[in-house]
């Protein structure tokens, strides 16, 4: 069962993280949907893991980890994996996927601002994937803060998201491009209407913003992809 004892509390000012955003994927029904439209891939999760070198022994956090596939792949080659997610549903599945693969991920129903990692147990690497744009941009902040300061000295962070690299007078253009290009029939994938969702829903930034925000949260940037117009990702390592 998820730990709900590892979140700190929440002021009443503070966004509603547990609140959905965009897509509500609330129902076993729409998270088994979700898990299949997003292509779980356990190879390219493994790529990513060697990429960050885990391995036994290390300890790692996956914010917002979704279907858990990220941190189940972590706990099969020996580490200590942690995931973190608002969501019970989703926590729900990724616990069922960890029971399958015969592992024991340490599972967490919190968010990205208010999940509290023990501070005599610093992570080595904290990841996030597909979903900081849940929040507007002085929440990433908070985020941003909240992940640095629960890795140890020298740590490894890691976020690929939707981000922006186009100029902004070329918004529509290319948001245009993409949402033509990726949207899929129902039952194939991600629809039309759900990349349209995310432009007009959620918080979608630029690389520009994203890497402000990054360095006044304390990381260094080692490394910086653009893979396509609207989506980057970037591994960073926290001041030592």
């Amino acid at each position: 069962m998820p730990r709900n004892d590892t979140r700190r509390p929440r002021p009443a000012w503070w966004f509603p993280e547990y609140a959905p955003v965009g897509v509500d994927l609330g129902s076993p029904a729409a998270v088994a949907a979700y898990d299949r439209n997003q292509g779980t891939d356990s190879a390219a999760d493994d790529a990513l893991l060697d990429r960050l070198g885990v391995t036994e022994g290390t300890r790692l956090v996956d914010l917002a980890c979704g279907t858990g596939s990220l941190v189940v792949q972590a706990a099969r080659r020996g580490a200590e994996a942690h995931g973190v997610d608002v969501s019970e549903e989703m926590l729900k599945y990724a616990q069922a996927r960890a029971e399958r693969c015969e592992v024991e991920p340490h599972w967490h129903q919190a968010g990205f601002l208010d999940y509290a990692h023990p501070h005599d147990a610093p992570a080595d690497v904290v990841t996030t994937g597909s979903a900081l744009h849940q929040l507007p941009d002085f929440w990433k902040q908070q985020a941003l803060r909240n992940a640095a300061a629960m890795l140890r000295p020298g740590g490894t962070f890691y976020l690929r998201d939707v981000i922006f690299s186009f100029p902004p007078e070329a918004a529509d253009t290319h948001l245009g491009r993409w949402i033509e290009s990726a949207g899929r029939a129902e039952g194939e994938g991600f629809t039309r209407a759900d990349f349209e969702a995310h432009v007009r829903e959620e918080f979608s930034t630029y690389t520009w913003i994203m890497e402000g925000l990054l360095e006044r949260a304390g990381f260094a940037i080692v490394s910086h992809d653009s893979v396509s117009p609207t989506h980057a990702e970037y591994l960073c390592r926290v001041a030592k």
